[in-house]
């Protein structure tokens, strides 16, 4: 509804009698059920247009209603829905004033008679007992149903509570009226009077107009005192300016700042109290989905067409493009056009809805005609938009307006700054089941050179249209946008006539602005366009297959395009079809859609279960509660042996602020065996333990994680302890002393202590000390210095020897050549427990010198 004075505004109605007849059935089956029958008092005007069409759409409804004749074993027992005409307005018009309302007893006394009311009797069941009076608990009381209400009065008005709160206050005196006359008694004029006063304070005090229209209600005047004075006519005349302004300037932004409060906007984050019961079921629910929802496949069909203003084509025949395979049938239509109507300076500024409506028929025919589409089911108009040029029809089937809710359309204006509708947006979103579906039909800026300014168009539809609750086009599950996105093909004409004589769509398509400005990320993020198999849908000659050749020699472009965006959506087709009454041709493009269909009871009940059961395990303790970390409710370990997931909060290698140890013990006369690959992830056919007394191996193994083949020499301490890596030590030959003076021989007999001790090769905990068994060579000083404790400038610092990590350290000119060096298989390589190449630094995990970054030689330069 749309205007500026009061009863001056337009009434547009943007949905089908299909469309809504479903939600009107469903009040009134609520209503029923609770009251029984149900008499509908219109008292809208019988002259004015828009009322006139409100009242003529609701009989409609009421004449389809399954309440309105109720079938009995023997025919038509009687309607459980009723409707009767009161012209408020009309009535009180007269000399009598508001008093002619009165006149409304005469046409519903008859049914206010049979509704009767509904009277109890409630006594005492027993008295008080001494428990009772003591804890002050309530008497049992028992309730009697004397006399049940058979059905309720409806009143229906059109932007105001006035009139009904008058008309109600006269229907509640009948009721009262009718259960004093059962009781053979007459009320004092003092208690009608009380009466009155109830009923204006409902209209005033209780809010009802004021949440509503801003101000209290009109007509309380003449509800408190039965006759309307000089001072409540000056209150009404304030209130209805105040009125005036409330509904024009402060009402549109009330519903925002609501749902701001109740923090329901798309983008707030909601607050909730702390509650870890709750983020347990929460997250179990989630992983429980399967049980309380199911899924199934939809399909879509999505349209554009620019219509260049031609109002002729309404009378072409369209099934080849709404209807181009016998064998779809889609679930819902979405029909966009752009220049519906000629984009005159009148137009601009205004829209138009009478050329929508005769497109909106076009294609309510086509697609209901059983021998163009074969069709199993009717298809009913949902909802349709229009912005000036651009309008939107949304088709639904009949059986499907039962999955659908939540409709809403918006628009956005991007002409001329966001001043004009000859370009901008239409969107119309809803709810299918619980799947969120929008549909945008766009017309963004022309011209050749102008893509920033179409990509700007695209920026400011996606994040200024919006709908209620502030939810934007990116708020959905599903998002299909089709229409006239005037994007061009950056070729000169003749080339782009050649490539297309050619058909080399795939040239084509590579100077496509919209295709590069998706890839460089400048519109339409996340979206998806399925592969283009047809010619460019712009720009031809009326009538003809051939593209323009005017003056103004347009380059064939793909103007008109349908993407999409959801992981739920899965493109069928993409194709074009033959109409030429345009300068465009118009596309279409088929989805299926997985809808994700919840059973909300189901789910209550699980969560309810869920709660009641993690309730009982903590038992109600705040201690339990405090132990539960919701950092990681929803992990549980991957196996029983291994620890829990950690959080922020706890750390499983940090338990009681500690470092983990390992907690693994080697088996009975067993070692660790140092033959395995020091990666764990390494592949080996190397067992982890080894019999303790086979120390061949161990020696064989320190080889496999040095092997070099220069002559440094390396054992593992046999008295070294398996238990920890702190008690692991390498011990290295001073300089002068002999290699077999420095390593006992496997064979070499152990002492009883170090028998007994089970020696295992342990890890070393610091880097290994290495010497070599050669003098170093003639030369520059080098920078590893053996036998002495040298201080390193990076604290690279071990016991009898040192790293000097000062820049650029050079090895490989201070070492000998190879053939200076032992050679594998030489005296004095026999024996040994291993060799470590001179070449080679261990460090603490066993890598060598390249682990190091400061100890990376350098090439000398």
């Amino acid at each position: 509804m749309t205007g500026l004075l009061p009863n001056q505004q337009k009434i547009q109605i943007i949905r089908s009698p299909e469309a809504t007849q479903s939600a009107f059935d469903k009040h009134f089956d609520h209503l029923e059920l609770a009251y029984g029958a149900v008499h509908i008092l219109n008292l809208m005007s019988a002259t004015k247009s828009g009322e006139v069409e409100l009242t003529m759409r609701y009989q409609q409804h009421v004449q389809h209603s399954p309440l309105n004749q109720t079938a009995g074993s023997i025919g038509v027992t009687g309607n459980r829905l009723m409707t009767s005409q009161f012209d408020f307005h009309a009535e009180t018009k007269g000399p009598g004033g508001y008093e002619a309302a009165s006149m409304v007893r005469r046409l519903i006394q008859d049914k206010a008679d049979s509704f009767a009311y509904l009277l109890c009797d409630i006594t005492d069941k027993s008295r008080k007992t001494d428990m009772d009076i003591r804890s002050n608990g309530p008497s049992r009381q028992e309730s009697t149903v004397i006399l049940q209400q058979e059905g309720i009065f409806r009143t229906n008005c059109l932007d105001c509570l006035d009139r009904t709160n008058l008309i109600q206050t006269i229907i509640s005196q009948m009721a009262l009226e009718l259960f004093l006359g059962h009781r053979s008694e007459r009320a004092p004029t003092d208690f009608w009077v009380r009466h009155a006063s109830l009923w204006a304070d409902n209209g005033d005090l209780k809010a009802l107009s004021k949440i509503y229209a801003g101000t209290g209600a009109l007509k309380s005047s003449f509800t408190r005192h039965g006759k309307m004075s000089l001072a409540g006519a000056i209150a009404d005349a304030r209130k209805s300016a105040t009125r005036l302004y409330i509904n024009n300037f402060a009402d549109k932004g009330r519903q925002n700042t609501i749902d701001m409060l109740l923090g329901r906007l798309v983008e707030q984050r909601p607050v909730h109290l702390y509650d870890p019961i709750n983020d347990h079921v929460a997250s179990e629910l989630q992983e429980r989905t399967h049980e309380f929802s199911t899924s199934e496949t939809i399909c879509i069909w999505a349209g554009t067409f620019n219509l260049n203003g031609k109002g002729s084509g309404v009378r072409e025949d369209l099934s080849a493009w709404l209807c181009p395979s016998a064998s779809v049938q889609p679930d819902i239509f979405a029909v966009g056009f752009q220049e519906i109507v000629e984009l005159s300076p009148q137009q601009v500024m205004s829209t138009d809805p009478v050329r929508r409506q005769d497109w909106e028929d076009a294609v309510r025919l086509t697609i209901n005609n059983k021998k163009k589409c074969a069709s199993r089911d009717e298809y009913v108009l949902l909802r349709s938009g229009q912005l000036v040029g651009a309008a939107l029809v949304v088709f639904v089937k009949s059986s499907a307006l039962k999955n659908i809710k939540n409709v809403e359309g918006s628009v956005k204006k991007t002409g001329m700054s966001g001043m004009a509708g000859n370009k901008g947006a239409v969107a119309i979103r809803m709810d299918y089941a619980n799947t969120r579906i929008c549909l945008v039909t766009a017309h963004l800026a022309a011209g050749f050179a102008n893509y920033e300014e179409r990509n700007r168009d695209y920026r400011t539809i996606s994040y200024g249209l919006r709908f209620q609750r502030n939810r934007s086009v990116d708020d959905h599950d599903a998002i299909i946008w089709l229409g006239d996105m005037n994007y061009r093909i950056g070729l000169s004409d003749d080339k782009a006539r050649r490539l297309i004589k050619m058909n080399d769509l795939e040239s084509l398509y590579a100077n496509d602005q919209l295709n590069l400005q998706m890839i460089a990320g400048h519109v339409f993020p996340y979206y998806s366009e399925a592969q283009i198999t047809f010619l460019p849908t712009y720009k031809y000659k009326n009538g003809t297959d051939e593209y323009d050749t005017s003056e103004k020699a347009r380059i064939p472009a793909w103007c008109d395009r349908i993407l999409r965006k959801g992981s739920n959506l899965k493109q069928i087709d993409y194709a074009t079809a033959p109409l030429r009454f345009s300068d465009h041709r118009p596309v279409y493009a088929t989805f299926e859609c997985l809808i994700s269909n919840v059973d909300e009871h189901r789910k209550e009940d699980l969560s309810r279960a869920l709660y009641e059961k993690w309730k009982q395990n903590i038992a109600g303790s705040s201690a339990a509660i405090e132990q539960i970390d919701e950092d990681t409710v929803g992990y549980s370990p991957v196996a029983a042996e291994l620890p829990p997931a950690s959080s922020g909060r706890r750390k499983w290698w940090l338990d009681n602020g500690l470092p983990v140890r390992s907690q693994a013990r080697p088996p009975t006369d067993m070692v660790l065996n140092l033959a395995r690959p020091s990666n764990p992830f390494a592949p080996t056919n190397e067992p982890d333990w080894v019999i303790a007394g086979r120390s061949s191996e161990a020696s064989k193994s320190t080889s496999r994680l040095s092997p070099a083949r220069h002559g440094t020499q390396m054992t593992v301490s046999p008295n070294a302890r398996p238990e920890s890596s702190s008690n692991a030590s390498f011990l290295f030959p001073r300089q002068g002393d002999s290699p077999h003076q420095a390593f006992p021989s496997p064979s070499s007999p152990l002492s009883g202590s170090d028998v007994a001790r089970k020696p295992a090769p342990p890890v070393p905990r610091k880097p290994a000390l290495l010497s070599t068994s050669r003098a170093q060579p003639k030369g520059p000083r080098s920078r590893i210095s053996a036998g002495a404790q040298v201080r390193a400038s990076n604290d690279h610092r071990i016991e009898g020897f040192s790293f000097d990590s000062r820049p650029n350290p050079v090895f490989s000119s201070q070492l000998p050549p190879p053939s200076t060096l032992d050679a594998p298989g030489t005296p004095s390589d026999r024996g040994k427990t291993g060799t470590v190449g001179s070449r080679t630094i261990l460090d603490e995990a066993g890598e060598g010198l390249e682990a190091i970054p400061s100890l990376q030689p350098v090439r000398p330069g």
